[in-house]
């Protein structure tokens, strides 16, 4: 494998289809796509300053390495790829590729990054960014630190674990997510998706869990939520607090501790389809409440 080794690299395409090679201790600095169309490589302790620096580029693996923020778009249309223990300031990265990997990565201005892309694995990442993943197929997500709106937009195939994710609009449009041991705050969380799973999770979201198909809550907890299950389908919700308010479902079992405002409007949904079991009350609601509120 050839070495390169504490070099400064500027001008367009300074490594061009580079194959076989370990780059250490360098600087890309000026000069466009200088790894495009490369493959097999390590890079350690490098840093990248400009432009498209790894497009169509395969088997990478990459540590304790930084992309700079004018490094935007930085990695497009590359397969196999494994980043650890850096740091990922540029927007834009990641965009249909697959098989990626990181691992121990901040990536603090990550706008629009992950877009279109296959398998990801991500193990104790930092992200702060609006539209990350979008539209993305088969993401694994454990100890994810997530701030930015919008967050997994129309993806699908998702697994997060013991994460925190600070997001408005988050799993919109989406298919097929289970989330563990996490918690999400943010407004309209997870509508127009379906088949989502939440396990042992903390939920603070005005007008979560709306128009959702197949809606599952283990042991959750929804603080400071309220209009919630708005037109959702197939409800299988265990909620161990008290829910501030439940608007219109159409179909489902929600167990709760404690209500407050139920709303059961019988011009748009069939009550009786939607079993509303309160814990504090040992009471059911199978039909239209005394109050219902259009």
């Amino acid at each position: 494998m050839k070495l390169i080794k504490q070099q400064y690299l500027s001008g367009e395409r300074a490594l061009f289809q580079s194959e076989g090679m370990r780059i250490e201790d360098s600087i890309f600095a000026d000069g466009e796509s200088p790894l495009k169309e490369s493959k097999n490589l390590e890079i350690d302790q490098s840093v990248f300053k400009w432009k498209y620096p790894l497009w169509y580029c395969q088997n990478v693996q990459m540590s304790n390495s930084a992309l700079l923020e004018t490094a935007r778009s930085g990695i497009w249309y590359t397969h196999h790829m494994h980043i650890k223990d850096s740091i990922i300031e540029a927007p834009k990265t990641f965009r249909r590729s697959s098989d990626i990997t990181l691992e121990n990565v901040d990536m603090p201005i990550a706008e629009q990054t992950f877009w279109n892309c296959q398998d990801i694995q991500l193990n104790k990442v930092r992200v702060r960014g609006d539209y990350f993943a979008m539209n993305s197929d088969g993401i694994t997500a454990d100890y994810l630190n997530l701030t930015g709106n919008y967050c997994f937009d129309g993806a699908s195939n998702i697994v997060v674990r013991h994460s925190k994710l600070l997001s408005k609009d988050a799993f919109w449009n989406c298919e097929n997510v289970t989330v563990y041991d996490s918690t999400i705050i943010g407004e309209y969380l997870g509508w127009n998706s379906k088949n989502i799973t939440f396990i042992n999770c903390t939920i603070e979201s005005l007008q979560g869990l709306c128009y959702m198909d197949n809606v599952k809550l283990v042991n959750c907890k929804l603080i400071n939520t309220s209009l919630a299950f708005e037109y959702c389908s197939n409800i299988e919700a265990e909620i161990t607090t008290h829910v501030d308010s439940i608007k219109n479902p159409i179909s489902g079992v929600i167990h709760v501790q404690s209500a407050g405002e139920i709303i059961l409007d019988e011009t748009k949904i069939t009550p009786e389809n939607t079993k509303i079991i309160i814990e504090n009350t040992k009471s059911e609601t199978v039909s239209q409440l005394e109050s219902v509120h259009c």
